[in-house]
Formats: C-alpha cells, sequence, structure tokens
C-alpha cells in the first residue's frame, strides 16, 4: 500500500448554523490521481478550503505525510508541500511568464529577495524554470506578458507554477474551467504527464475528465462523503446517478459551462 500523503480525521466546518463540510475521513495516498465530485454546494471548495489553511477547521484535523498540520497557516503549508490552482487564475498579468514561475520557485527555494538583482544572480532558478515550461510546451512564451496568452495557456502557466513550488500533493480546483473546449486538451494533457509521486487531488464537474483522469472518485453531497470508489463504480452506483450523475450532473455540468459554478 502507497504512503499516505494527506489524510482527514473528523473534519467539519461549521458557518454558524450551516453545516458546509460533517466529518470528512479522507486519506490521499502518494502518486493518488483522485476526483472530488459532488453537487453545486456540496461543500467541495470548503473542504479544499481546509486543506489548504485557507480556512480553520469547527473540528476536526489534517495530516500530511502522518504530521498534524491543522494549526498551520496556508504559506506553511505550501513550503510543507501542498500546492493549490483555482478556479479563476491569479497570475501577474503584467509580468512575464518567465517571471511569474521564477517568483514561485524564488520563494520555495528561499531566494525571493535575490530575484529583484540582476537576473544573473540566479541562473540556477531561472534554468529550472526553463526546464519546466519546455516540459508543458511553454517555453516559446517564457518571454511573453501573461496577458497576452490565451485564456487555456494562462491556466497551463499556472499548473506550471505549481508544479514549481515541487509539492507531494496538489490540489486542482476545476483546471479547465473558463477553457473553450479547443483547448482543453492541453490542460488535461499536461495533467497526464505530472510526476508519478506526486498526489493530485482534482475538484471536477466535467465527467469526462474524471473518468480520463482518476483512478479514485470520491462524491460529497451536503458537506459530507457520499460515496466511494473507481470511476467505473462511482459510474454504476445508482443512488449517485440520481443525486449527481443524472439530472443535477447535468444540471451542473452546464452551470459550470456557463460560467455560476462556486462549488
Amino acid at each position: 500500500m502507497s504512503e499516505i500523503r494527506l489524510e482527514t480525521q473528523s473534519l467539519s466546518r461549521h458557518f454558524g448554523a450551516l453545516i458546509a463540510v460533517q466529518g470528512i475521513d479522507f486519506k490521499l495516498a502518494a502518486g493518488a490521481r483522485h476526483a472530488l465530485i459532488g453537487p453545486n454546494g456540496a461543500g467541495k471548495t470548503t473542504f479544499i478550503n481546509l486543506l489548504t489553511g485557507v480556512l480553520p477547521p469547527s473540528s476536526g484535523r489534517v495530516l500530511l505525510g502522518g504530521h498534524d498540520i491543522t494549526s498551520k497557516a496556508q504559506a506553511e503549508r505550501v513550503k510543507l508541500g501542498i500546492a493549490r490552482t483555482f478556479q479563476i487564475n491569479r497570475l501577474f498579468r503584467g509580468l512575464s511568464v518567465l517571471e511569474n514561475v521564477c517568483m514561485a520557485m524564488s520563494e520555495r527555494a528561499g531566494a525571493a529577495r535575490s530575484m529583484f538583482y540582476p537576473a544573473g544572480r540566479r541562473t540556477d532558478i531561472i534554468d529550472e524554470a526553463m526546464q519546466l515550461l519546455q516540459t508543458l510546451k511553454l517555453a516559446d512564451t517564457a518571454r511573453h506578458r501573461v496577458s497576452e496568452l490565451p485564456y487555456g495557456r494562462q491556466r497551463l502557466v499556472e499548473l506550471a507554477i505549481t508544479i514549481g513550488l515541487k509539492p507531494e500533493v496538489l490540489l486542482l480546483d476545476e483546471p479547465a474551467a473558463g477553457v473553450p473546449s479547443a483547448e482543453s486538451h492541453i490542460i488535461l494533457d499536461a495533467i497526464e504527464r505530472l510526476p508519478e509521486h506526486i498526489a493530485v487531488l482534482i475538484i471536477e464537474h466535467d465527467m469526462d475528465v474524471v473518468f480520463r483522469f482518476a483512478k479514485r472518485v470520491t462524491v460529497i453531497v451536503s458537506g459530507s462523503i457520499f460515496a466511494e470508489g473507481t470511476p467505473r463504480e462511482i459510474e454504476a452506483n445508482q443512488q449517485v446517478r440520481e443525486i449527481y450523475l443524472g439530472q443535477a450532473g447535468q444540471d451542473a455540468h452546464q452551470a459550470t459551462h456557463q460560467g455560476v459554478q462556486h462549488g
């Protein structure tokens, strides 16, 4: 059995009387390719926010590599090996692709200050960034401003930044959201080329993406785990089909493409 990279124990989050996440026990193994699905408002994004330290839990624990990180701040969790992408990218649009990636890498290496000096001072970081951009087929746009790129390639830059942090755990929040269908394969191809040791958890409404990517799927409904299994098992689960993969799933899928899904 693979080593457990990320684990939650009875993880809950309440907003007053509203129970957003309730008693979730979840494990993500090294090298996992795991999808998190569920209807609108099911608690998926809240759960990711609890994993990354954006929100503190009302109760329960988060463990990374067996160590309790429940009290760790978001920035500390990044340094410990948890990286995340968002539904809407958060890039520095006025800077070049290379500058965006180098900033993340220099932060990881504790060399952020030196990036204000002439570039020659940190050629190691620049070389590493260029190698990563080459892997993701972005090298030809390295000197372009992010704002000059099509949205699909901007999402790819965001992925490059998260990989540049050298995470043990990578959380992808609808990585192809807002990307034209003609470009979405670029994102999916890049995800499939991720280093095998990274544990990846993806939130996704497009079931074609889920079944292409995931080896295991967890379904969240009303803040709790409703079902878990292989994609084939989830697809065959009649209760899941009624709640999510049927009409509810179609509605959510349409909502995603209309840009109104907020998880």
